[in-house]
């Protein structure tokens, strides 16, 4: 999983979110902020409403918060999402000593501990580049 300080420079490059199930999020209020929930049907859904979505909490869940709007958490995307917005920039994912690479097609090499951040590095080296 990516670390909340990818997470955080990813949505500060602009990267948009969409929530759908299977989605990974961390709240960063002080009390919740080493949580990481999961959109499900049964107990985390989403539900768009004017200006963009909220995520709300069923009765399944233990704590008093019924709902939060979506831009104030901080999204963990997955290893595939996290590829998508590299693109087709990608080139292919190694496996070296003590982690990833992610490897660019202009032969960038993005690494990190796991695929994931290493595709996290990668989303933001694209996402830095000049139109």
């Amino acid at each position: 999983m990516i670390s909340r300080d990818l997470a955080e420079r990813l949505r500060a490059a602009g990267v948009d979110w969409h929530p759908q199930p299977g989605d990974r999020f961390m709240i960063p209020a002080a009390d919740l902020a080493d949580d990481v929930f999961v959109i499900s049907d049964m107990t985390i859904e989403t539900q768009r409403v004017p200006g963009g979505f909220i995520i709300k909490f069923n009765g399944t869940t233990e704590w008093a918060l019924d709902s939060i709007d979506a831009a104030k958490v901080i999204w963990l995307p997955r290893e595939d999402q996290l590829r998508a917005l590299v693109g087709p920039r990608f080139v292919r994912l190694e496996a070296i000593d003590g982690g990833f690479a992610v490897v660019l097609d202009d032969g960038r090499r993005l690494v990190d501990l796991d695929p994931e951040r290493a595709y996290a590095r990668a989303a933001l080296a694209v996402r830095d580049e000049p139109a």
